[in-house]
């Protein structure tokens, strides 16, 4: 905490160009992979069945991944959902597996296996059309989540910041779904939620620092923007980086400890907070100067009023 508490005078802003050479490197990967190699959508979009199995007795995972084999389900998703005794299985459509009753033949056959009998806890089947319905209004949340933004930070600041604060949205979702792609991690709707998620963090540290931009263009006015946003990103970083740690202690417990169905949550929000505070100090704040930001954007004009000192200082603020 002492060293936090102590003024730090990095020079973010003179860093501008070398981040911009590695955020367009990662962008350019992330695009390239999912042009070529796409994401790895789970059943949620690409359609199939999910099957909830509750076994008397603990069963190792790789026998039920080995008997489904056996029975021509290799391309089955097998995973624990809480004790040894859950069994999650996740299956893709295919000719064999494409209506309501693959689950029904799916548990009889696993239940004539030496595995022994499961109870069945819950099926939910998912038809292809639903599951590209699904992704089409998930990529629409996205898109109105940022216009939402835009609007928002244009009201609350000026368009140059508005345009700063969705270019860095922008910037960490791309990112983050390119590592994904790079990665091949499952992309499903919990992992879609997660990036919502990852929009409100980054623009909730993006908005920090925003606004000690504002007070600081109000305070400092005689000196030059650059000078100022580093100013302002120094004194927030104590914030952020507090913020950012405790946040990513929760999320790094809860991908090693919340079981393998909220990995994909997990793993998401960790990769967006690192990516969100980066942007923040990085990719935001330069691209409204690069946009040509200055301290008379957020001043209005003195209007006189009878009455009124037109000399007082707080006039001038809008």
């Amino acid at each position: 905490m002492q060293l936090l508490a102590k003024e730090t005078k990095i020079n973010f802003i003179g860093l501008r160009k070398g981040a911009a050479i590695m955020s367009v490197l990662l962008i350019a990967l992330g695009i390239y992979s999912l042009a070529t190699k796409g994401l790895n959508y789970g059943i949620d979009f690409s359609g199939g069945t999910k099957v909830e199995l509750v076994y008397e007795v603990d069963v190792p995972i790789q026998e039920v991944r080995a008997e489904l084999e056996k029975g021509g389900y290799g391309d089955a998703v097998v995973q624990y959902f809480g004790s040894n005794k859950d069994v999650l299985i996740r299956i893709p459509l295919s000719e064999k597996n494409s209506d309501v009753d693959s689950s029904t033949r799916l548990v009889e056959y696993l239940n004539s296996t030496n595995l022994g009998a499961a109870e069945l806890r819950s099926v939910e089947f998912v038809g292809p059309t639903f599951g590209k319905e699904l992704f089409e209004k998930g990529i629409l949340a996205l898109v109105y989540s940022l216009i939402g933004v835009m609007i928002y930070v244009a009201f609350r600041f000026e368009w140059k910041f508005s345009l700063g604060s969705v270019t860095a949205l922008i910037h960490d979702v791309v990112i983050t779904l390119g590592v994904f792609s790079v990665i091949g991690l499952e992309f499903s709707l919990p992992v879609l939620a997660a990036l919502l998620a990852v929009i409100g963090y980054s623009l909730n540290d993006t908005i920090v620092v925003f606004d000690r931009i504002r007070e600081n263009f109000r305070k400092l006015r005689e000196i030059e923007t650059k000078e100022i946003m580093n100013i302002s990103i120094n004194q927030t970083l104590p914030r952020t980086i507090l913020t950012s740690l405790t946040t990513l202690l929760v999320l790094v417990a809860l991908y090693f400890y919340g079981g393998d169905a909220l990995n994909g949550f997990a793993a998401t929000l960790i990769i967006g907070v690192l990516i969100g505070t980066y942007s923040s100090i990085f990719v935001a704040s330069p691209t409204v100067l690069a946009l040509g930001a200055k301290p008379e954007d957020l001043i209005q004009e003195v209007v006189e009023k009878e009455g009124v000192d037109v000399d007082d200082p707080e006039m001038h603020l809008p």
